[in-house]
């Protein structure tokens, strides 16, 4: 036990998922839980300083380490195969596993960046009934044409090349970007930046699927973000059709501390209360 949390695993098929698990908050039993799912290659205790805020706007958090980085297995290697499908299943056996603690308490998957992803995925192939709210922070589909300016011309080549590597090497070995990972999980994002498009899972057309979430959702870009500006969320939320959508850009003016894809976490209290007044919109169990 760390003195922020309790490590547990979750056991799911050829893998073992890290989860950390934060004390209740101060206040009434039955406190909504937050279930976070990291972005590409960040580990799961990163994220300590935004649960400390969650938790003091009234909270109950839960961080998993996505497959493959901190506490979860297994290491990429060539050996792998996984991809957004297996990482998208994750979750429901997450939340499976953690059912005694979820009952009867509202439950919200925030993702950040491709944590993001994974989580809107889930949503869409499982049609879940066991999570009232998504809340997407710093998340966006990196495609290559929705980048201001020139940048996008950078973007496309720069993806392309990692994929190209991640399949000669039968891994990506985490050169300056994303930690090292498993090339299915590289393959599937590089189509997203190629693209603008999920790729199909397990023969399931998941650009149909995203469009029949009917789960509330709160999407809030950062400011300054390198990796998922905010016009790569609202590509995003466009294909989230069915879904009650709440934007919000999330501004240095608002949290207080320049900001960027990764160092709004140490600058999330505002942050976190406003992700709490989203729960408190959400229909009690």
């Amino acid at each position: 036990m760390s003195g922020d949390y309790t490590q547990e695993y979750v056991d799911v098929d050829g893998a073992r998922i890290g989860v950390q698990v934060y004390p209740e908050p101060a206040g009434p039993p039955g406190a909504p839980v937050v279930l976070i799912w990291p972005a590409m290659g960040v580990r799961a205790r990163y994220y300590r300083p935004f649960a400390a805020a969650l938790r003091d706007a009234g909270l109950a958090v839960i961080v998993a380490d996505l497959r493959g980085t901190g506490e979860s297995t297994p290491v990429p290697s060539r050996a792998c195969r996984y991809g957004y499908q297996e990482m998208a299943a994750d979750v429901g056996a997450v939340l499976d596993a953690l059912k005694p603690r979820l009952d009867g308490r509202t439950r919200l998957l925030l993702g950040h960046s491709l944590g993001g992803q994974v989580a809107v995925l889930h949503q869409a192939l499982d049609d879940d009934d066991r999570v009232d709210g998504l809340a997407l922070v710093a998340v966006g589909l990196p495609w290559w044409r929705t980048y201001p300016g020139l940048r996008g011309w950078g973007v496309l080549p720069y993806t392309q090349a990692i994929a190209a590597t991640a399949r000669l090497l039968g891994v990506w070995p985490g050169w300056g970007f994303g930690g090292r990972q498993a090339r299915g999980v590289i393959r599937d994002w590089a189509h997203t930046a190629r693209t603008g498009r999920f790729p199909a899972l397990d023969g399931v057309d998941t650009e149909t699927a995203v469009r029949r979430i009917r789960t509330p959702v709160l999407a809030v870009s950062v400011d300054d973000d390198q990796y998922t500006p905010h016009e790569t969320l609202d590509h995003l939320c466009g294909k989230l059709t069915a879904a009650p959508v709440t934007r919000h850009r999330y501004t240095a003016a608002e949290a207080g501390a320049r900001l960027d894809h990764f160092t709004w976490v140490r600058a999330s209290a505002p942050l976190a209360a406003r992700i709490a007044a989203f729960a408190d919109t959400l229909p009690r169990r």
